[in-house]
């Protein structure tokens, strides 16, 4: 028996795909997973220091980590309509950051990198760029409500919940992805040490593939185990977010995301935000 460390995020759109994984209801032969559940910035931060056999990663941290580890086709969050939102609490002028404080959830989020590619031209000149607070995803909307900060790149569940707090849109940047490129903006995505092998490596594409398709079998019966880990217990928000978040390119990539997840690196790498690499995506 080989047990294999598992990272994802606590929020429903993976315990959703990873539920019948690490229950066992489906075959994983002599595989065993033991799961870590964290905020998705943490488990980037792990990634750098390779801690983990398989994790779920922002597209952002897979930028900086293509030596360590591949990338899997499957169990990623890729899609149209889904990018992060800035939002405030009253008319925000994003093209006017000068002395504005923007709260963002983690460095190497991928957030954080479409609001770098979206601000590339004020990146030139640092004097117009707003103060950069990195607090936990879930800490930002009552940051924003409780004037701590001026504005709020939100990821997550808060994208169907600012507006109970009185929250406006200042921008989606991910109708900003689509309008400048007409693909899926590449959110998250699951990696695997490039040590386990080929083999293997192929192998836990395939299970993780069919916990998938056995949660879109079973929808109800993972309820109880997305409600354990979920920030925001409502029924219909996390209807909503496995709704958005899981779909078919979390079941493939399928070419259509791996022509996004190529054109978000050349434009971050042009950028300077990631750097260049040869190393090809999947093992």
């Amino acid at each position: 028996m080989k047990t294999l460390s598992l990272g994802y995020s606590p929020c429903p759109n993976d315990t959703f795909i990873f539920y019948a994984l690490v229950h066992k209801k489906i075959d994983t032969g002599d595989l065993m997973f033991k799961e870590m559940l964290l905020d998705v910035e943490t488990l980037n931060q792990m990634a750098v220091n390779s801690e983990l056999d398989i994790t779920k990663v922002s597209f952002h941290a897979f930028g900086h980590l293509r030596d360590k580890y591949c990338l899997l086709h499957s169990g990623g969050a890729l899609g149209k309509g889904c990018g992060p939102l800035i939002v405030a609490r009253e008319d925000f002028d994003i093209n006017n950051l000068k002395e504005k404080s923007i709260a963002v959830p983690g460095n190497l989020t991928t957030a954080f990198l479409l609001l770098k590619l979206y601000l590339a031209p004020s990146l030139l000149t640092p004097h117009s760029l707003p103060a950069f607070i990195v607090m936990p995803f879930d800490k930002i909307i009552d940051a924003v409500r409780n004037r701590e900060v001026d504005a709020g790149l939100i990821i997550h569940e808060s994208r169907f919940t600012y507006q109970d707090s009185g929250l406006r849109k200042v921008i989606d940047l991910g109708e900003w992805w689509e309008e400048e490129t007409g693909l899926p903006i590449p959110l998250g995505c699951i990696l695997a040490k490039r040590g386990l092998g080929k083999e293997l490596i192929r192998e836990i594409d395939s299970l993780i593939r069919k916990s998938i398709e056995y949660a879109i079998s079973n929808r109800n019966e993972p309820e109880s185990y997305i409600k354990m880990h979920s920030q925001e217990l409502a029924d219909e928000v996390i209807r909503q977010h496995i709704n958005l978040y899981v779909n078919n390119y979390s079941i493939d990539l399928g070419d259509d995301g791996i022509h996004a997840i190529e054109e978000l690196f050349r434009r971050a790498e042009e950028k300077g935000i990631i750097p260049k690499s040869s190393k090809p995506f999947f093992a």
